[in-house]
């Protein structure tokens, strides 16, 4: 595991497994890595397991190249930056991330929405995704030796 600190944000990279627990016999040498930003990881364990299953698939096929059924662009950032909606239970969980970098899938932001009027993202989670962007850009420029938004 290797972990940088950008300011008060901390990345978290774990590198990939050599074979697919779930698949025997499968390489994952040519998923992404997911790299986690600020509390991003720590907040998706906190939900309930059906929601982790539905997000971390979601991941899954985004680390393939592939994008998830339930994945849609999120407004305001232009094209790469992708919102995964589950729902379970009455409450509505979210993970926002980005696959604009060629060698990584960035998760920037997982949250429970918890307004109870309209679907737009509320103002504060948004900004905290516009932080994270930053970061994950200049993660992904010292990390991997590259800027190729």
């Amino acid at each position: 595991m290797v972990c940088m600190v950008f300011g008060r944000i901390i990345i978290f990279h774990f590198p990939n497994m050599v074979e697919s627990p779930y698949y025997p016999g499968m390489d994952l040498g040519d998923l992404k890595p997911v790299e986690w930003v600020g509390s991003s990881k720590d907040d998706l364990k906190s939900f309930p397991a059906n929601v982790l299953d539905d997000i971390g698939f979601a991941l899954h096929v985004a680390q393939t190249g592939g994008k998830h059924a339930d994945t849609k662009p999120l407004k305001g950032f232009g094209g790469g930056v992708l919102e995964v909606v589950s729902r379970f239970d009455g409450d509505t969980f979210r993970a926002v991330y980005t696959v604009r970098f060629a060698e990584a899938v960035y998760v920037l932001h997982v949250f429970q929405k918890k307004s109870k009027t309209g679907i737009a993202t509320p103002k504060h989670e948004m900004d905290l995704v516009k932080l994270r962007l930053k970061v994950a850009e200049r993660h992904y420029a010292d990390a991997y030796g590259k800027d190729d938004r």
